[in-house]
Order: C-alpha cells, then sequence, then structure tokens
C-alpha cells in the first residue's frame, strides 16, 4: 500500500466515491445529507474546495483503500461559485444542515494553530486492514515534523479508540440540533 497525494484534477471523483463508501453508515454524514443525497459529490466537492490536502491509500491494484483530507493552520477554504453549486446539487434542501454543521463545529475549534484532520476514512472491503493507521501516521508525521497539534471530530464514539491509540484525546463530547453526538479530540504537538 502507498500513501500519496492525491491529484485532485484526476482524481477527484474518485477521492469522493471512496469517502461516500467509507462514511455510508456514519450518524453524522446521515444526519447531514439524509436520504437520497448524494454523499459522493458533497465529498468530492469537499476535497476539491473545502480542505487543502487529500492523502490517499492505495492499493497494489491502483484501487484507494482510503482517504484522509487535512488543513494546515489557519487555513480558510475559499468557496467558488463551483463550490456552492456543488454543495447545493449534493446537498438540496440540506444545505442548512451544512451551515449548522459548520458553525457547530466552529464553535468548538481551538484558537490556537492547529493541523485539521477533517476526514479519514477507509473503504468498506478494507477496513480493520491498517489503511486508517497509515494514513493517519503519515499526516501525524508531518505534525510532528512542523512541531504542531493536530485535531479533529469524531462522529462515531466507536473511532474514539483508535484516535486515542494515536496520541488524541477526548476534549468534549456535544449533540448536533435534532442530531447524533460528536466527539472532538486533540492530539499535543510532538
Amino acid at each position: 500500500m502507498e500513501i500519496r497525494t492525491a491529484e485532485m484534477e484526476r482524481e477527484a471523483e474518485v477521492v469522493g466515491e471512496a469517502l461516500a463508501r467509507a462514511f455510508r453508515d456514519d450518524p453524522v454524514i446521515n444526519w447531514l445529507l439524509g436520504e437520497g443525497k448524494d454523499a459522493a459529490l458533497m465529498f468530492t466537492t469537499l476535497a476539491r474546495y473545502t480542505h487543502e490536502i487529500t492523502q490517499v491509500a492505495v492499493d497494489e491494484d491502483g484501487s484507494i483503500a482510503g482517504v484522509a483530507l487535512w488543513d494546515p493552520p489557519r487555513h480558510q477554504p475559499d468557496y467558488p461559485e463551483s463550490a456552492i453549486a456543488g454543495f447545493m446539487a449534493a446537498m438540496g434542501d440540506r444545505i442548512s444542515y451544512g451551515m449548522v454543521l459548520d458553525e457547530e463545529l466552529g464553535k468548538r475549534r481551538p484558537e490556537q494553530p492547529f493541523w485539521y484532520l477533517a476526514q479519514l476514512g477507509t473503504v468498506p472491503e478494507r477496513q480493520g486492514a491498517g489503511v486508517g493507521g497509515a494514513l493517519l501516521r503519515a499526516g501525524l508525521a508531518r505534525c510532528d515534523a512542523e512541531e504542531m497539534p493536530a485535531y479533529l471530530e469524531s462522529s462515531k464514539e466507536s473511532n474514539v479508540p483508535f484516535y486515542e491509540k494515536h496520541g488524541f484525546s477526548v476534549t468534549s463530547r456535544f449533540e448536533l440540533p435534532d442530531g447524533p453526538p460528536i466527539w472532538t479530540m486533540w492530539r499535543r504537538a510532538s
């Protein structure tokens, strides 16, 4: 398995599809999108326009086994018209849920600079095979090289121990309005 930066011009849709498959049973994504919405298009738009670094784990056959979306410290996404159109097409009448999610997450993010792990997902057939750990270690190596902390929000309680094994600690738990809980997690600079 190879960990590398995605070539977004060529791989954006494949990245979006891999994340949609990885998050198929995610409580927050299901709350956010509801039934019949286009998760692959939403993740493609996030990878293409919102997050700065897309790392992929690529199997020997060239297929993407997992994806990590990272933002460097103080990253501020730029939303061109094509990004807004992508979110509208993906989410339709649920776009207000995206705005609520963004606001709720933003209220809890630390003020000091940190690397932000926005998404980490492994396609279903490769879950439990070390793909997520390999992607996470690659990103955390960059954090450590820069002596920067890392931050994430976990949308599944069952994922909290995985992140704790990699040095993260839970800093809070909160519930989305009429929605599922989220755990915020912090990893100190090494």
